[in-house]
């Protein structure tokens, strides 16, 4: 059961202290002039204690709140305060529930209680009710505040030129960066087309970096999706994703994504050479992990979506750059599955089937995958193993044996994967034996097992 011992005073916000309740009702814990705090008591009638102590619970620390308004047992602000013939409050619930257990003593100071009757506190209610008030209300007053300036702020981006809009730009980015509750404020003010159509063939990076990592943040509506897949403004994005800062390029990254979730997306808008090489060289640049994680999520989701780019994409060097990152050991492990789906799409078309049997280490990185990573990577190594051996038999499936392949086979077999699975490595395994005498075959078998 935790304990807290609350001391017999607190302090104000100007530094003094309060030595009883007495004092704290007629001097006013809250910094307002006279006793009971005045309008503070009225607002505080207004709103309801829990929901204040709820929405407030990020934006109070602990260690800002007198050390009465705590449970001792909960160590959480009281709602419903009652005190023991002991002297100590608690939470009205909290304490009935000490006793329902059936311990007759105070939690606090372990007293035995000869009445175990409690009596509501209200002078401590009234003291929570207006200090959680008054914070309540400032909360409420910087909130509407902010979305007044965010609503400003689009106001002025209508008639801002040059420098004056680049600057408006950052502001309005670090405001939502800060307050993302001021996302509505901004499309309801009409930010989102606005912001939309200042993106185009003649908009200088500086504002288009801004532009796009303020768009990423929004909820957009279909006008502005409509707006921005005019091919000008997806140009203009794939430029900054070729060009810009590294979360410009996220953030371009990204606002492709979003623009693809939508029903009226045209496919021809990601068959386009430049936007695969930029995504590619991002997925490259390992000092940047989340730049590697946004390339390789709209890889993902070009690949899968859109069959008539995979072509494309193997032309451009997807299959070998892919392998190399699977293949190095200090990968990051969120990387693998994306990066594993992207190739076994890319399986499924001629050429890309072709530069898999043709990459070096494309077959011994898909066996060391089997069973080391998820059931969703395991079955995209299995799926790519079995199309690339199925190729060429004699050549890709004694190279994939001699990687360690028949041992990791039988786990699949014996292991918890599904029964599709399982058939697929039942497939793989009797494929690959037709290179080998019974005896060999077992041997192979047993041999790579051991060093697993």
């Amino acid at each position: 059961m935790p304990q807290y011992q609350h001391h017999a005073s607190w302090r104000t916000a100007g530094g003094g202290q309060i030595i009883d309740l007495e004092t704290a009702v007629k001097d006013g814990i809250l910094g307002g002039s006279g006793a009971g705090g005045g309008t503070l008591e009225a607002a505080s009638e207004k709103f309801d204690l829990l929901k204040m102590i709820e929405e407030l619970d990020s934006a109070v620390a602990v260690e800002e709140m007198p050390s009465v308004f705590i449970c001792p047992i909960s160590l959480e602000p009281m709602v419903d305060p009652v005190t023991l013939i002991t002297g100590q409050t608690y939470e009205r619930a909290n304490i009935l529930k000490w006793f329902s257990t059936g311990h007759l003593t105070c939690p606090t100071t372990m007293q035995e209680l000869w009445d175990d009757g409690v009596t509501p506190n209200r002078t401590l209610h009234h003291l929570i009710n207006a200090w959680f008030s008054q914070r309540y209300l400032q909360m409420k007053k910087r909130a509407e505040d902010v979305q007044g300036r965010a609503a400003d702020l689009v106001q002025t981006l209508k008639n801002a030129k040059g420098q004056a809009r680049v600057q408006a730009l950052k502001d309005l980015r670090k405001t939502i960066a800060a307050h993302p509750s001021v996302d509505k404020s901004v499309v309801d003010a009409g930010g989102a087309t606005l912001l939309s159509s200042l993106l185009g063939p003649f908009t200088s990076h500086a504002v288009g970096s801004e532009v796009i990592a303020i768009l990423v943040n929004l909820t957009l509506d279909s006008v502005a999706f409509t707006n921005l897949m005019q091919p000008a403004k997806i140009s203009h994005m794939v430029d900054l994703l070729s060009e810009g800062t590294i979360d410009t390029k996220i953030n371009s990254a990204r606002l492709l994504g979003m623009l693809m979730c939508e029903k009226s997306f045209r496919p021809e808008v990601v068959s386009s050479m430049s936007l695969l090489v930029a995504l590619l060289r991002l997925v490259k640049d390992k000092r940047h992990q989340n730049g590697v994680a946004a390339g390789l999520s709209l890889l993902k989701a070009i690949s899968s979506s859109h069959e008539q780019v995979r072509s494309l994409m193997v032309r451009v060097g997807a299959v070998p750059q892919l392998v190399e990152l699977l293949s190095n050991p200090k990968r990051e492990p969120k990387s693998v599955e994306p990066a594993l789906q992207i190739l076994n799409d890319l399986s499924s078309t001629p050429v890309g089937l072709s530069a898999l049997k043709d990459c070096p280490q494309a077959i011994p990185t898909a066996v060391r995958i089997l069973m080391n990573a998820s059931q969703a990577c395991t079955q995209h190594a299995l799926s790519i193993l079995q199309s690339v051996c199925r190729l060429a038999p004699d050549e890709c499936s004694f190279l994939a044996v001699e990687a360690g392949l028949a041992a990791k086979l039988l786990l699949v077999i014996q292991s918890g994967c599904n029964p599709e699975t399982k058939q697929q490595a039942a497939e793989l395994l009797k494929l690959c034996s037709h290179n080998y005498p019974t005896t060999v075959f077992i041997s192979k078998c047993n041999l790579t097992r051991t060093f697993q």
